[in-house]
């Protein structure tokens, strides 16, 4: 019987820290002669940056994500649509200790999104090419780890090519994590939880669980799933016994019932957990938690679509990936900020355009309520993409926020006997792996064509002024607007400038293709048969500057900006697509050049009618219109502009808008009033400039420089500014129309981050936010190396175990010869019985001892035996040829002068030490 207990249950340990990282190719030059060539061509051998023992100490050190791209400097001769940024080949290495007791187990390094062309090497061993920048994937490392001694992960990232017309980034922008488990395990994303609701008192979950089994047996399993409500208390529970075969595993299906569940909705996102655990003779093999909601999807042809049997509009947003400071590669906390702000437009869906997203997302739109339109990114059901394609369902069929799946946007064989085959196999894959949500395409055309009928629900890009025309041809199909409005606008300015590269705020610019967005709104709002909208888009991204080109370097499309500052028409969707009352007032009111010049003034509000004043002087009252605006025309004149709301002839809501004076301070405003010390935990802080009377200056445009604590770092800014040019890695960027943002990372050190800013002629001022003590996520920094110890004295033969205090005499010229220790050193010796010793004399060099571990390493001894002494005292004896051996140097304190030892005994056979020797420092 193979021994259970020889590994414990599954862990998953963050990959993040301490890259090592090189802009631009590298490669290396080819072998010379027989014994290099011979070397190269081994498993194992790969040379250069991907070689085990390249030394990258003069690569930069970072954290993951990272998105090398977004770093560059804006080039009018690169591509417009990826925000007149260059593409570039990266290099990415880590190493990191494997302990010798994970021996036994299996191990896989795992990957959430790389983009592009990500080609991986582990301990010189290459891996595997995975092509999409947009799907994670793993690779199972368990065979050539070096457990007890330093493993190194190398990543040749091709950011040279495209997958999308917008800008997509490069990098390892998604976190990277090491996943440990027992040979008997469940498989990746092998739990697959689904819910039946025959009436609204009870819940019928199915568990689909997959096992894996790399052991040496059969193993006969209790196998239980428990499902924990948000609480933690257990609500249902199967148990089964089970053989999980050594050659084909076992897939389990268990049947639950869940009395009176809580039911998910954007509403009440309310999750429960199954707990899925396999057990042999009393032992834990493996503990895999799954998050999952219930909740019941319908739809209609004529009534649109239903959540939990009640009719519900699909309010949405589609979106791109990127944020202003940080690029493609978007902190989780980050991403929780971004739900966050559709939702307080009134936002209830989501369309991941035009690929998958990042786990993180989802995860927030699971625990804040947003429902998910998860997208593929091509219309291709061959090779890696249909397997890219099956990975995607796999990943993310436990999310209740994902409600549908779309296959394509705007492929050319939307409309083609072709497409109509692809799309045909890619749904059959969907519905093998997830029978439980309809599945979409997002057209902008072919409505008629063969590819149509095969979608469950019609995604309509644009033309409203087809879906009664479509609606009358197929009454029996549901629709949505997949893609809806092109509405365009940048935040703050009131008239087209398109020398600069603006466009007015005002709801008055659309594509050739698209609509305004009260026009879009109410082409849906209006038709009880539309589902739902998806407009393009929720915020401003990089790259496709419609419709200039340079110096603009993002779209203008966002309701919300690359900060996710809200521009005007917030208020337009907040105030028809939420209850509260609404009343915003646009623009501002500071025109000098103006002067007695008509301005429109228009006001957005779900209230009844609202009047407005100037300076104290009523300009009129005006009744609201549902999903429409007000409108004014108001001769400038500085001062007060002030508008009142009115619902059954009460006042409700007042707003106004002043000339202001100067720019005079600066305001830092946090998102959140405390933050985690976990390492992750980011603060959005709005930078904002205002007058000596503390009202926002809507035309300042001031340089502000930023400093932040030690134990905090500034990891992106931005203003939402289209054509700025500025680096989004900084620490200093001018306000856009009085406003900027910063985002800083917390360390894991509680404490005060305190984040100051100062601006020429302004006052300056100074924000500390508490950083709460946090649990921190299981993480596994690098290994440092410190120092090469590459001169050595190395003794004759010895026929008896040398003392610990032996050394070469200072004037021994003769019996112990010099050696120079190089990556590629071999010693061997081969005359019969006996030892050899390697001396040599040292400095310890600094390290932190809080953070740090000290430890000398031996790459490969080969011999029976090897005792390492350190100053004459024996600090280790090596048994196990072919692992390396570590000594702890922790005794050491920086600088100290020591004397190394190194005796090895071998019988008859070789002896010797493989490879370099080093001082590391290992992370705690």
């Amino acid at each position: 019987m193979a021994d259970c207990t020889a590994a414990s249950p599954r862990t998953q340990l963050l990959l993040d820290p301490q890259w090592r990282f090189h802009r631009d190719d590298l490669t290396s030059a080819g072998p010379q002669g027989h014994g290099a060539t011979y070397g190269m061509v081994k498993s194992g051998g790969a040379q250069g940056p991907a070689g085990l023992e390249f030394d990258d100490s003069d690569w930069r050190l970072l954290d993951l994500p990272h998105d090398f791209v977004v770093e560059g400097t804006h080039d009018p001769r690169e591509n417009c649509d990826h925000g007149f940024l260059p593409g570039a080949v990266g290099w990415y290495r880590k190493t990191f200790f494997v302990p010798a007791e994970d021996l036994g187990r299996r191990s896989a390094v795992v990957f959430e999104g790389v983009f592009r062309n990500a080609t991986v090497w582990c301990n010189g061993h290459l891996l595997g090419t995975h092509a999409s920048g947009y799907i994670g994937f793993r690779y199972d490392i368990t065979d050539i780890l070096e457990y007890g001694g330093n493993n190194v992960l190398a990543v040749r990232v091709d950011a040279t090519g495209y997958e999308g017309w917008w800008y997509e980034g490069g990098g390892i922008y998604r976190h990277v994590w090491l996943e440990q488990t027992h040979p008997v395990r469940v498989a990746p994303e092998g739990v697959f939880v689904t819910s039946l609701l025959p009436s609204y008192d009870r819940a019928d979950l199915r568990v689909a669980t997959d096992f894996l089994n790399d052991g040496d047996q059969d193993y006969r399993c209790l196998l239980t799933s428990v499902v924990l409500d948000a609480d933690g208390t257990e609500v249902a529970r199967a148990e089964d016994d089970g053989f999980v075969m050594r050659e084909g595993g076992l897939a389990l299906r268990q049947e639950l019932e869940l009395a009176a569940p809580q039911l998910w909705s954007p509403e009440h996102p309310y999750l429960y957990r199954v707990v899925t655990t396999a057990v042999y003779e009393g032992c834990l093999l493996d503990q895999v938690e799954t998050t999952f909601g219930v909740r019941r999807l319908d739809w209609d042809a004529d009534q649109g679509f239903f959540l939990n049997g009640q009719p519900y509009k699909l309010q949405g947003t589609c979106n791109h990936q990127d944020h202003a400071g940080v690029g493609i590669a978007v902190p989780d906390r980050v991403q929780e900020y971004r739900i966050e702000r559709l939702k307080e437009m009134g936002g209830n869906a989501y369309r991941c355009a035009h690929n998958p997203p990042a786990p993180a997302l989802l995860d927030a739109c699971d625990r804040l309520g947003m429902l998910v339109m998860d997208e593929n990114r091509y219309l291709d059901s061959t090779g890696e993409r249909r397997e890219d394609l099956k990975s995607l369902i796999r990943r993310d069929r436990n999310h209740p926020s994902v409600f549908m799946w779309s296959l394509f946007n705007e492929e050319s064989l939307q409309g083609t006997e072709r497409g109509a085959r692809i799309y045909a196999s890619m749904k059959a894959v969907v519905r093998d792996l997830d029978p439980t949500r309809p599945v979409t395409g997002a057209l902008s055309g072919g409505w008629e064509g063969p590819v149509s009928p095969l979608l469950d629900v019609e995604g309509y890009n644009y033309s409203p002024q087809r879906y009664d025309e479509y609606h009358q041809a197929h009454p029996t199909h549901p629709m949505v607007g997949s893609e809806c409005c092109s509405t365009l606008g940048a935040r703050g300015v009131y008239r087209n400038d398109e020398q600069a590269g603006y466009l007015s705020a005002y709801d008055v610019n659309a594509t050739a293709w698209g609509n305004l967005a009260q026009d879009g709104w109410r082409a849906i709002a209006e038709r009880p048969f539309m589902s739902g909208i998806f407009i393009w888009t929720g915020f401003d991204y990089r790259g496709e500057p419609q419709p200039f080109e340079w110096p603009c370097i993002n779209s203008h499309f966002g309701i919300l900006d690359t900060c996710g500052f809200a521009k005007d028409n917030f208020y337009y969707y907040r105030a028809w697509w939420q209850n509260e009352p609404v009343l915003h007032l646009l623009p501002h009111w500071n025109w000098p050049e103006r002067l007695g010049e008509e301005i429109p003034v228009w006001v957005h509000s779900n209230l009844e009618r609202v009047e407005l004043f100037l300076n104290g002087t009523s300009l009129g009252a005006q009744e609201v219109q549902p999903n429409r605006h007000l409108e004014w025309q108001v001769p400038y004149t500085p001062g007060r502009l002030e508008a009142v709301g009115y619902r059954a002839g009460a006042e409700v809501l007042r707003t106004v808008v002043e000339t202001t004076g100067p720019a005079a301070t600066i305001q830092l405003t946090p998102r959140r009033p405390e933050l985690l010390a976990d390492g992750e935990d980011v603060a959005v802080v709005t930078v904002s400039v205002h007058d000596a009377e503390g009202r926002l200056v809507p035309l300042a445009d001031d340089l502000i420089r930023f400093e932040v604590t030690p134990h905090a770092r500034i990891i992106g800014v931005g203003n939402g500014d289209p054509a700025s040019h500025e680096p989004d890695q900084a620490t200093q960027r001018r306000v856009f129309h009085g406003l900027a943002q910063v985002l800083v990372q917390v360390g894991r050190e509680p404490g005060e981050v305190v984040l100051t800013a100062r601006a020429e002629g302004l006052l300056p001022t100074r924000l500390a936010i508490p950083a709460q003590a946090a649990p921190v996520r299981p993480r596994l920094g690098s290994v440092t190396l410190a120092q090469r110890l590459a001169t050595w004295r190395v003794s004759p033969v010895l026929t008896q175990e040398p003392p610990g205090d032996l050394a070469p005499a200072v004037d021994d010229q003769n019996s112990w010869e010099p050696y120079v220790v190089s990556p590629t050193f071999t010693n061997f010796f081969t005359n019969g019985d006996g030892w050899i010793a390697f001396h040599t004399r040292a400095t310890a060099p600094a390290y932190d001892p809080a953070t740090e571990r000290l430890t000398l390493r031996l790459t490969d001894p080969v011999g029976e035996v090897t005792k390492v002494y350190i100053d004459s005292a024996l600090r280790q004896t090596h048994a196990n040829p072919g692992m390396a051996c570590l000594v702890p140097l922790d005794a050491l304190t920086p600088g100290e002068e020591f004397a190394v030892l190194i005796a090895i005994q071998s019988h008859d056979s070789w002896g010797g030490i493989i490879g370099p020797i080093t001082i590391d420092r290992l992370p705690r």
